[in-house]
């Protein structure tokens, strides 16, 4: 009996068969608990960069439900539906192991409002009509003036252009930035001095310039003008 017991134990069929079961329970427990079980499966939707958002309107365009198991979660499809928001310019959707799906999104950053239609729509820098206001336009935002606002426009780019480029203390001062085509971009100040930037070239240095330009009339270092030329700003008019 003693020798027949000691065959069955070293039987390298039976050992195998045996490896082989316990490989497929074990598979088996494995794919239920990533697949069908609670315990890695979605218990908290987490939004991160929402500014203007709330965190449950994120939520409900993701669409992910608590209680999906982490694995089935569509990470892409919640991403687009995110990024679908007009508020919204990019999304990103993670899966945070082990119940735990992560949201992060990059608002649009409004620089200008312009009307349409009776209707008033914030801009972002890259021409995106993204919302509608009906009351006060949030701080640091400028009136523009185009004919067909839009990503697309080339005058809406360029006087876009002009506006990411003033500094604050110069964009404080703007009331209007108008442009009938993308090499005639005009700026309208507080005191009603008109600003011909022309079109989107140099920016960074026509702001400059202009800067101090208004700066030195401010301070009666030049004499007064209603019009400043700085559409070549290595040779600036006063008027």
């Amino acid at each position: 009996m003693t020798r027949l017991r000691t065959r069955r134990q070293l039987d390298p069929r039976r050992r195998r068969l045996l490896v082989a079961g316990t490989v497929v329970v074990l598979a088996a427990v494995l794919a239920w608990v990533v697949l069908a079980s609670p315990v890695l499966a979605v218990r908290t939707v987490q939004v991160d960069g929402a500014v203007t958002l709330s965190a449950d309107q994120v939520r409900d365009a993701a669409g992910v439900a608590v209680g999906t198991p982490l694995v089935r979660v569509d990470t892409a499809a919640a991403a687009a539906r995110v990024a679908a928001l007009p508020q919204v310019a990019d999304a990103e959707v993670t899966r945070g192991w082990p119940d735990r799906v992560v949201v992060t999104l990059r608002e649009r950053v409004a620089v200008a409002v312009v009307v349409q239609g009776g209707t008033r729509s914030l801009v972002d820098a890259g021409g995106t009509l993204f919302g509608t206001i009906t009351g006060d336009p949030p701080p640091g935002t400028v009136p523009l003036v185009v004919a067909d606002p839009g990503p697309d426009d080339r005058a809406t780019a360029a006087a876009l252009a002009a506006i990411v480029s003033l500094p604050g203390s110069v964009r404080d001062q703007v009331t209007q930035v108008a442009a009938t085509t993308p090499d005639d971009v005009t700026l309208t100040l507080t005191d009603g001095t008109t600003v011909l930037w022309g079109d989107a070239s140099r920016a960074d240095r026509k702001a400059q310039v202009l800067a101090s330009v208004l700066q030195q009339l401010a301070s009666g270092g030049l004499e007064p003008a209603t019009q400043v030329d700085v559409s070549s700003p290595d040779e600036v008019v006063l008027r």
